[in-house]
């Protein structure tokens, strides 16, 4: 099981934050969480990593478009400082392009610098699900399209057995809060239509209402997109995950929604 998958089941439980032995270090303990917090870092930047993780949250994605040389050793740096900040901290990349000339030297340089999964587009070569490399999961962004068939369509994700989990690439507005019972079911019937674990982006922050709505897609993680200011994105991180440890308090007693990762 991989870091990412690690996470997912996790959550849910409470760390003492106590450290192994004599020389274990001592994590900050943690709640419960209705869902994960991972936060979208827009650009290589060691600072923002670093601070992110400290305001709380579980993990970073960072954007890839192909390159690599001079962007390889930045990236490094940016996932040493993260995982700095916290030895548990998860990292993955966002693969915006150049996915035709990936192969597994390729992922296999992405596990050497200390990263734990990628995010591919719909539209990447299947080849790609198959260059399994150990400790380094696969995400597969799924977009919402209009058809009854679609659902029917994007459940043959399932087939493939090295996808980890999926990336929910819905284009929820800012009110996420408001949307009804009708809206829901139709992204939660293609969200149902794969048995994964599901991530999904969010802009600002989301409020108690909004993540009731979210837990009701059945997801399993929460991407917030960091906003251009530092400090800004960092109270955000800190209000999402009180928000997250709030719901789950007040839901933990009710049946999970969605799919229960053991």
């Amino acid at each position: 099981m991989g870091k990412l998958s690690e996470l997912f089941a996790q959550v849910r439980k409470a760390s003492s934050g106590k450290g192994i032995g004599f020389v274990g270090k001592n994590a900050p303990a943690t709640k419960p969480r209705a869902a994960a917090l991972l936060v979208d870092i827009t650009a290589f930047d060691a600072g923002k990593a670093e601070a992110a993780i400290k305001a709380g949250a579980d993990g970073l994605i960072f954007p890839w478009n192909g390159q690599s040389g001079a962007n390889t050793d930045v990236l490094r740096k940016v996932v040493e400082a993260a995982q700095a900040a916290s030895e548990k901290v998860i990292t993955g990349l966002h693969i915006t392009g150049g996915w035709e000339k990936l192969a597994r030297k390729d992922f296999e340089e992405f596990k050497e610098l200390g990263l734990n999964f990628v995010v591919l587009p719909l539209h990447a070569p299947a080849r790609l699900l198959a260059l399994h490399v150990k400790d380094l999961e696969m995400v597969v962004s799924v977009p919402m399209r209009d058809g009854e068939m679609y659902p029917i369509f994007i459940r043959n994700l399932s087939a493939f057995e090295h996808v980890a989990a999926i990336h929910l690439d819905f284009g929820l507005s800012s009110e996420v809060g408001g949307m009804s019972i009708e809206d829901v079911l139709h992204y939660r019937a293609v969200r149902e239509a794969v048995h994964a674990p599901a991530l999904v982006h969010v802009k600002g922050t989301p409020d108690e209402d909004d993540a009731y709505t979210l837990l009701t897609l059945g997801i399993q993680a929460v991407v917030l997109v960091e906003d251009k200011d530092r400090a800004t994105t960092s109270q955000q991180i800190s209000t999402l995950r009180e928000v997250l440890e709030k719901v789950y308090q007040d839901d933990k007693d009710t049946p999970t929604l969605g799919l229960t990762i053991k």
